[in-house]
C-alpha cells in the first residue's frame, strides 16, 4: 500500500505564509508533570499572541485525547502512539503557517526525541514546564493524583509511572517559583529572541527582511 502513495507538492511553501502573517511558524512542546501548568501557560501564551496578532494554536492532552487518540490509554505502547500522532498533526500545523503549542506530558525521553527529529526542518523548541511532584499534587486541579493514592488510576506519570526529564531543553519555566504572567513574558522575549515573532515595534520593512519576503 505504501509503494502506491505520493506526496503531492504544493506550490505554496511555508515562507510564503510566514510572509502573509507577519511571523513565522514553529512547534513549542511543553512537556512537564500533570499539574505543572502546561495547558494555563500555554493558553495564556496563545492569549497573549492572539492581541499580538499572532496566528497560533494549542494543542491539548486531554482535548486531543477525547477525539483523535480517544481510543488510546496510559500503557508505555499507547502513550508512545500518543506523541506520534499529535506529532505528524503538530508538523502539519507548522507547515500550514500557525504558531502551534503542543502542551502534552510526554514523558518518555525518546519520545520526544521523535517529535524533535520528525520537526528537523522546522523550528522546534522544548520547554520543560517544571514543577516538582509535591507541589504538583497539592494543585491537583483535575484530582488525577488523589485517585492514583486511591488506586483509581494507574500508570500515574510522578507516582506509579516514570516521569524523564528533559536534559537539554531550548527553555525551562518554573512554574512553582513565578507567577503565570511572568511565565508568559518569558516565553514571549524568547519568541522574540529567536526571531519566531516580532515586537510591536518592529518596524516593517525589518520584519519583511527578516522573514525574507519579496
Amino acid at each position: 500500500m505504501k509503494n502506491n502513495i505520493f506526496p503531492f507538492q504544493g506550490t505554496i511553501k511555508p515562507s510564503d505564509r510566514h510572509c502573509l502573517n507577519g511571523h513565522r511558524s514553529a512547534l513549542v512542546w511543553f512537556t512537564g508533570l500533570s499539574g505543572s501548568g502546561k495547558s494555563t501557560l500555554a493558553h495564556a501564551l496563545e492569549e497573549r499572541l492572539f492581541n499580538m496578532g499572532i496566528r497560533s494554536y494549542v494543542l491539548d492532552g486531554d482535548n486531543v485525547r477525547c477525539g483523535l487518540n480517544n481510543d488510546l490509554g496510559l500503557n508505555p505502547k499507547d502513550r508512545k502512539e500518543n506523541i506520534r500522532r499529535i506529532a505528524e498533526v503538530s508538523k502539519l500545523m507548522v507547515d500550514s503557517g500557525i504558531l502551534v503549542f503542543a502542551a502534552f506530558i510526554a514523558p518518555y525521553r525518546n519520545s520526544r526525541m521523535f517529535v524533535r527529529e520528525l520537526m528537523s526542518d522546522y523550528p522546534f523548541y522544548e520547554c520543560y514546564v517544571r514543577c516538582s511532584v509535591d507541589v504538583c499534587e497539592t494543585r491537583d486541579p483535575k484530582g488525577l493524583y488523589k485517585k492514583a493514592r486511591k488506586g483509581e488510576i494507574t500508570n500515574m506519570t510522578g507516582l506509579t509511572a516514570p516521569y524523564e526529564e528533559p536534559q537539554d531543553p531550548e527553555l525551562i519555566v518554573d512554574t512553582s517559583q513565578a507567577p503565570l504572567a511572568n511565565c508568559v513574558d518569558r516565553m514571549v522575549e524568547f519568541l522574540i529572541a529567536d526571531k519566531i515573532i516580532f515586537s510591536r515595534t518592529t518596524k516593517d520593512n525589518l520584519l519583511l527582511r527578516d522573514l525574507r519576503c519579496p
